[in-house]
């Protein structure tokens, strides 16, 4: 059954139920309250009788004095136990018109007592009730359409927006296009904000799909180069490696230079995919002073390079140290690879954050490519890398190391004089 024939089904059926069940009430209401008010006047008309009868002597007129009490349609009957002693009525009894009937005790002229029994007919009081009934179906009968109506309306006004959102999303798939849904630019209802939702996912894809794009063609521009180094000195090596001893000796170097190249750029997209799988951070309190001095040591075995660690340093801080190890490497191996002289690394505590600083003094970096430093195979200066060896991956990694961590990092630089890379590290967990 379609969403459109269950609300039609569902809201006209629940309106009618209500409807039913209000017209229902109103008729009982009624009825109780119809039949409540006659029985409390013919109450107060058996009164009014009782206290007459106790001043009437043998002389009156007991058949006048009892029509003037006898209800509408109705009777008095007065009798003292056993025998009827007077019974008026207006009109022959019938056995299928509702009556109600009241009964007192009441003092005779002869001092005796007396029931006296007031019997009215609820004829009229019936009739009313059929007509209020023969109207409130009449009601529920003709309620029904604007009913039906409006649950027509408000099926349209709940699938129109479900069935153009349905519409955008058939045609992105059809046309490979990042389909919006054009909204008004006022609205805050539930369904606006479902099309703003949709937009706004849209936008991201749209987004993600061109980095995406962007990252297959650099990753196979940056690939496609080695591999074409390599291809050009193998070929030049079969011509002329086997005559010539310094030609098989600059392509076979050219050959491991290259393919080392690939093979650190392979691992470092596979650290990037890695990463953004998001795995669990283990956080643990870290001793700040021989976790910096042990980093900086190991790196200054591997590069024969002098980093220096500041003495003054905050005692410890809490994250995961794997990560804050390899997230270190890269920013001190960048520092290494744009700078001839020491790299400098030192901390500092602030009230919500420790920050750790890495400075070199290189060439520095232009302001209008600090922004992007973090972007995929982003690269200030195309010659400067390949000198280095450089892939533009490596602060890619970094960035997601730090996003994982919690960390942002600042980037400071003046051009001649060098660059600074700072990790603002939170306080929040600390032990």
């Amino acid at each position: 059954m379609r969403l459109k024939t269950k609300i039609h089904l569902l809201t006209t059926l629940l309106m009618l139920v209500l409807l039913v069940a209000t017209n229902s009430g109103i008729y009982f209401l009624y009825e109780k309250f119809a039949y409540h008010t006659e029985y409390k006047q013919l109450q107060a008309r058996a009164n009014e009788l009782s206290s007459t009868l106790s001043q009437l002597n043998e002389q009156t007129d007991l058949q006048q004095v009892l029509r003037a009490y006898m209800p509408t349609d109705g009777a008095v009957y007065i009798d003292d136990g056993q025998n009827l002693k007077m019974k008026v009525q207006a009109t022959l009894e019938m056995p299928d018109v509702p009556y109600i009937t009241f009964t007192m005790p009441a003092i005779w002229m002869d001092g005796t007592v007396v029931q006296i029994k007031l019997k009215q007919s609820m004829e009229e009081v019936a009739s009313t009730l059929g007509l209020l009934k023969a109207i409130l179906v009449v009601v529920s009968i003709v309620a029904t359409i604007p009913i039906f109506l409006a649950s027509l309306a408000l099926g349209r006004l709940i699938l129109l927006p479900l069935d153009r959102l349905n519409e955008t999303m058939l045609k992105s798939a059809t046309t490979g296009k990042y389909e919006k849904i054009e909204i008004p630019d006022q609205g805050g209802d539930e369904l606006t904000n479902i099309h703003r939702t949709f937009n706004m996912m849209m936008e991201k894809l749209e987004q993600h799909y061109q980095k995406q794009q962007q990252f297959v063609s650099n990753a196979s521009h940056e690939l496609k180069t080695p591999i074409t180094v390599i291809e050009s000195y193998a070929k030049l090596l079969v011509r002329r490696g086997f005559e010539n001893k310094e030609v098989a000796q600059e392509s076979l170097q050219a050959i491991v230079n290259e393919s080392a190249r690939m093979h650190e750029m392979v691992l470092q997209l596979l650290e990037l995919a890695k990463n953004n799988e998001h795995f669990e951070v283990h956080c643990m309190q870290i001793e700040l002073d021989p976790f910096l001095k042990k980093i900086a040591l190991q790196m200054q075995q591997a590069y024969h390079r002098s980093f220096i660690v500041e003495d003054k340093m905050p005692n410890a801080i809490y994250s995961d140290e794997k990560m804050l190890r390899q997230l270190l490497f890269i920013l001190l191996d960048n520092a290494r690879k744009y700078s001839e002289d020491e790299v400098l690394i030192h901390a500092k505590e602030t009230t919500t954050h420790v920050l750790i600083t890495i400075q070199d003094f290189g060439a520095g970096i232009p302001n209008e490519h600090i922004t992007h430093l973090f972007e995929r195979f982003y690269r200030v200066n195309e010659d400067r890398n390949r000198k280095t060896g450089g892939s533009g991956l490596g602060l890619a990694i970094a960035h997601e190391l730090a996003g994982q961590l919690g960390i942002t990092i600042d980037v400071e630089s003046t051009l001649g004089e060098g660059s600074s890379f700072t990790l603002r590290v939170p306080k929040e967990g600390q032990q």
